[in-house]
């Protein structure tokens, strides 16, 4: 696939203008996941953050902006997304890497590294769970083509020992998260993501810790909206989930630290 050009991008901001990230103008475009994502991890100065299919950056960028002094690694499948993570990194003056790889055959120089934290954000779809979108960056971002089980696996190699693992994904894909620590990582730990009071969660966050061994832990709902219903037209996110998205507030209260 070729890389895109400037007419086919936008440059957008994320954590109040703290991060400016180009991404396709049509394809897959970072929301509020990433983000909060990014927002759940503890890392502070001197923290090596590895983050498995950064896509344009969003999630690893936004930490790296909250969070100064840590240096982070971005893997991505895709040569355009990898390309445009790259330019974010350096438009944004992050300390960021970005490796173009399949999760399957990371490169040898990658293999002999460890990272205090790898953060995820997956395909949410099974393979064949979803019709397939029509432009082919947002088609590989959103179906699994590598399944989640090897996204573990991989997260736990790099992780150094007493490292984290943040992973976002969809709640009925917590059962295929809790296999994929199963031997792996310990001290689990699951944050739902509920989008108003009473409403089932839609997505989570994993957090797991290489050779953790506390109990598992779920979590209180972080609850992203204030309210029962949708009133009225503009945002109304919730104190927390709002100084996450547009202050780079960390989300704290919820994870052990």
């Amino acid at each position: 696939m070729s890389l895109f050009s400037n007419s086919d991008l936008t440059c957008n901001d994320f954590l109040g203008g703290r991060v400016r990230l180009w991404q396709p103008r049509s394809g897959y475009r970072a929301g509020v996941d990433p983000v909060l994502l990014a927002a759940s991890v503890p890392a502070t100065r001197g923290h090596t953050v590895l983050e498995l299919g950064c896509g344009a950056g969003a999630a690893i960028l936004c930490l790296l902006a909250r969070v100064p002094g840590v240096s982070g690694v971005g893997v991505e499948l895709q040569a355009p997304y990898a390309d445009l993570a790259r330019r974010n990194a350096v438009e944004n003056d992050a300390a960021l890497e970005v490796v173009e790889a399949d999760l399957n055959a990371l490169p040898a120089g990658l293999k002999q590294r460890r990272f205090d934290y790898v953060i995820a954000n997956p395909p949410y779809y099974r393979a064949g769970a979803h019709s397939p979108a029509n432009d082919q960056g947002r088609s590989v971002a959103l179906g699994e083509g590598t399944p989640l089980d090897v996204w573990f696996e991989v997260a736990a190699k790099r992780l150094a020992p007493r490292g984290y693992l943040h992973m976002i994904q969809k709640a009925d894909r917590l059962p295929d998260m809790l296999a994929g620590c199963a031997g792996r990582l310990g001290s689990v730990e699951v944050l739902p993501l509920a989008a108003r009071n009473g409403r089932a969660a839609e997505l989570v966050i994993l957090r797991a810790r290489k050779g953790g061994r506390a109990a598992f832990q779920l979590h209180a709902p972080l609850i992203l909206h204030a309210g029962d219903r949708h009133e009225k037209d503009g945002e109304n996110y919730t104190t927390q989930v709002s100084a996450a998205l547009r202050h780079a507030g960390a989300i704290t209260g919820f994870f052990n630290q």
